[in-house]
């Protein structure tokens, strides 16, 4: 058990039998501080150096054991992480970055990113469905998205990771992100399939119009990474990540396909950790890699020519996260049973794409970790892993300084006594999109309905597993 949990219940006994308030919520944040860039064999999700990072470092707050039930703590971040998407981007119709989306709040003012904006368009069928939106508002804001987006600066159909949220323009001379693009596509196709009619048609358009062979290494058979006008290609997906969606958009083109070669041929290195399952791991052993692609796409019951089971992958990935934390519990304040769950996200040096847990690289060596825990982690893992994603929902919730405006802040570390007070949109949208999958199969009832998808997964040979 996390080592101020037993504390906590203790003391929120003491404070519900006096009838004490709550703690107030977060501090004000100081001045940003630069996050520093690590060289990696595979790309940062999202946010770069540049993107600010806001910390306190007041005296820790004791937080108050919740009353609340799991159904309640769920729809607290569900509506919160919609609330971000919703709120959060530009809304004035005669902008030309109308429906743009922040890469976070409060920190980066006027920075879009794509991968937000693909999160984002997803997050509009939750809000229908769940009453917070109206279909109407849903379709109009999908709508003049897709029109923004449509009409946006290109590199062969691929996007910049990083625009401008007023002009839809370049910013911060960033990359054409293929992965990122990605998840972009992934948005609109879901936005696409569910509200139909002209949303559709521009959804067609914007998907079909995205070159895959020009983003493939002839030689190497393996996507890059990035391109810029400056410096041309770089990096490869050499190496098994949040990617395999990319594989499955790439081969579902009517217009300009990718076979399935680049999907066999990236490095499937095997790890555990303890006495674990074996799984394919990735590079820093980040949790997001094992969740991204499973947001829109469910590989239940699929298997792969090799035999592959993804689903199963990241159950056992998630499951060695946990595993780990439960074993780290001696040793950290803040990783345990309750806080678990280590990925990309902000620190309190700044945002670190090196959290992970093993395996990671090829010697368990490729991961970093400081004691540091974002909630998304463990969230993004709730259609894996549910009874240990709960437990950690429960703690997390107790943590006044870890929740505002839209839900749970990015992350936290006891032993720094550190809380971010920044939100980040991809780490909102995993845990949106899994939240909604857990409770209904929501975006993979829509997704997987998708002809793209089904031609995609077809041509890499998924098969139904015997």
């Amino acid at each position: 058990m996390n080592k101020l949990y037993l504390w906590n219940i203790l003391f929120g006994v003491v404070l519900a039998l006096a009838a004490c308030a709550a703690p107030a919520g977060p501090s004000v944040a100081p001045p940003d501080t630069p996050a520093p860039v690590a060289a990696s064999p595979t790309p940062l999700p999202a946010t770069p150096a540049p993107s600010p990072t806001a910390t306190t470092m007041a005296p820790s707050v004791t937080p108050v054991p919740a009353t609340a039930s799991d159904d309640e703590i769920i729809a607290y971040e569900l509506r919160a992480a919609f609330d971000f998407f919703w709120e959060q981007a530009n809304t004035d119709p005669a902008s030309p970055g109308y429906g743009l989306i922040r890469d976070r709040y409060p920190g980066s003012a006027g920075i879009a990113s794509i991968a937000s904006v693909g999160f984002g368009l997803t997050a509009l069928i939750v809000g229908v469905e769940r009453g917070f939106i109206t279909r109407a508002q849903g379709y109009e804001r999908a709508l003049g998205t897709l029109q923004t987006l449509e009409r946006m600066a290109l590199v062969e159909g691929f996007y910049y990771h990083f625009v401008d949220i007023q002009t839809g323009q370049r910013a911060w001379q960033s990359e054409v992100s293929s992965i990122d693009t990605a998840i972009l596509l992934m948005g609109v196709l879901a936005a696409g399939q569910y509200f139909g009619d002209e949303a559709q048609t521009l959804a067609t358009t914007i998907y079909e119009r995205v070159d895959w062979p020009w983003f493939l290494d002839p030689d190497r058979q393996m996507f890059y990474m990035a391109f810029t006008p400056e410096k041309g290609f770089s990096g490869h997906w050499d190496f098994y990540a949040e990617q395999l969606m990319l594989y499955v958009l790439a081969a579902g083109s009517p217009t300009h396909p990718v076979d399935e070669t680049p999907y066999y041929t990236f490095i499937r290195h095997k790890g555990r950790y303890g006495t674990g399952e074996p799984f394919i791991h990735s590079w820093f052993g980040s949790l997001f890699t094992y969740q991204f692609s499973h947001a829109w796409i469910d590989f239940r019951g699929l298997v792969d020519r090799q035999g592959v089971d993804w689903h199963q992958n990241s159950v056992a990935a998630s499951r060695a996260h946990y595993d780990f934390a439960v074993a780290m519990d001696a040793k950290y304040t803040t990783i345990g049973p309750t806080a678990w769950g280590l990925t990309a996200c902000d620190g309190p040096n700044g945002y670190e794409g090196r959290y992970g847990a093993p395996p990671s690289g090829y010697d368990n060596r490729s991961h970093f970790i400081d004691d540091t825990v974002p909630p998304a982690g463990a969230i993004g893992s709730i259609i894996f892993t549910p009874e240990e994603s709960l437990q950690a929902m429960r703690y997390y919730y107790t943590l006044e300084r870890l929740k505002g405006r839209y839900g749970f802040f990015d992350a936290f570390n006891l032993s720094r006594d550190w809380y971010a007070t920044d939100v980040i949109g991809i780490d909102k949208g995993i845990s949106l999109l899994m939240l909604a999958n857990y409770q209904d199969g929501l975006i993979h009832r829509v997704m997987m309905a998708h002809p793209v998808i089904q031609t995609g997964l077809a041509r890499l040979g998924f098969t139904p597993a015997k």
